[in-house]
């Protein structure tokens, strides 16, 4: 069976079922065990004692050593569910556990429902769970900004580069990159513990996700179509003014693509472990973000998903 049909279905396993708690409560989730194998290689090689050129070295060999496996797992699953019947069934149930639509959509519509059940320390609770920015000091249009930037990052992040690596490189490709994703979110930090030994891991990971960051800016703007009040011109326009302005080479694309799109600004000046981040605004809309806003861009995001599923398949019926 072609890659971009068991994709399609990955997708639709994802959409409908989502991260399936019973089973993750049993066993760990991929996520959490390629998390325990960047933590085993921290504690085993990143040692404050040596300098940074030592510490770079072992970093590299610590990404090199986690994706080699990760292929290599990938690699071993697709051979093995290759030799029994409707074994691509099997290989699309795999990538769905890869792919976050329907988790991703859920906790992002938990801060709205936050809002309602308790009010802003409600949505500061819900919105914690989602960013790295201290929820505490963000008011009620700041925790709507963390969650729709969130939202289009991690459209990028955990569905179409997952889509796109598992296109180019089957499951080999997805596991590794899922790795690599999840490496750079534990150690990629401009720390004094990983400035050095996470450099390889933040470097992989800007290269790997420079093409889907740029095509998640195409889909959410052509999602636009599909929302009533969305501006899909005013997405493109944005993304290329502001999505290199971003601190991330990468997170910036799909950020002011959404912010356009709906007439917003978000990103801009925030606070991370305590420390002001000077960060650029991405769009030049509203500010003050409504609740209606954060409903707008679930929408959004659901047309974008549905953007890459209808480019998939239309990939697919002329022959590409």
């Amino acid at each position: 069976m072609e890659a971009s049909v068991i994709l399609l279905l990955a997708l639709a396993i994802d959409a409908v079922f989502g991260d399936p708690v019973q089973l993750y409560e049993r066993i760990p989730h991929p996520a959490v065990l390629a998390g325990r194998a960047v933590e085993a290689f921290d504690k085993r090689l990143n040692s404050a004692a040596l300098p940074d050129t030592a510490k770079r070295v072992r970093g590299v060999l610590t990404i090199g050593c986690l994706l080699l496996g990760a292929s290599g797992l990938g690699w071993l699953i697709a051979e093995a569910l290759a030799l029994v019947p409707f074994g691509w069934i099997g290989e699309a149930a795999v990538a769905s556990t890869f792919l976050a639509q329907r988790s991703l959509f859920e906790h992002v519509r938990s801060v709205a429902e936050g809002f309602e059940a308790g009010g802003l320390v409600g949505a500061r609770d819900a919105v914690a769970r989602i960013v790295g920015r201290d929820p505490d000091s963000l008011d009620e249009f700041g925790v709507r900004r963390a969650a729709i930037e969130s939202l289009a990052e991690n459209f990028s992040d955990a569905v179409l580069a997952p889509a796109f690596w598992y296109l180019l490189a089957g499951l080999p490709g997805l596991i590794a990159y899922k790795t690599l994703n999840t490496a750079d979110s534990m150690i990629g930090h401009r720390t004094e513990k990983h400035r050095a030994f996470g450099w390889a891991a933040a470097r992989l990971d800007d290269l790997a996700n420079l093409v889907p960051a740029r095509l998640s800016a195409l889909a959410i703007a052509f999602g636009g179509f599909a929302v009533p009040g969305a501006d899909p011109r005013a997405a493109l326009l944005s993304a290329w003014r502001d999505g290199s302005h971003h601190r991330s080479i990468n997170a910036g694309w799909p950020e002011a693509a959404m912010a356009g799109a709906l007439g917003l600004r978000i990103a801009g000046p925030r606070y991370y472990d305590g420390a002001p981040v000077d960060d650029a605004w991405m769009g030049d809309g509203r500010a003050e973000i409504a609740a209606d806003d954060l409903t707008r861009a679930l929408r959004l995001f659901v047309a974008a998903c549905w953007t890459v599923a209808l480019a998939i398949g239309f990939a697919w019926t002329i022959g590409w």
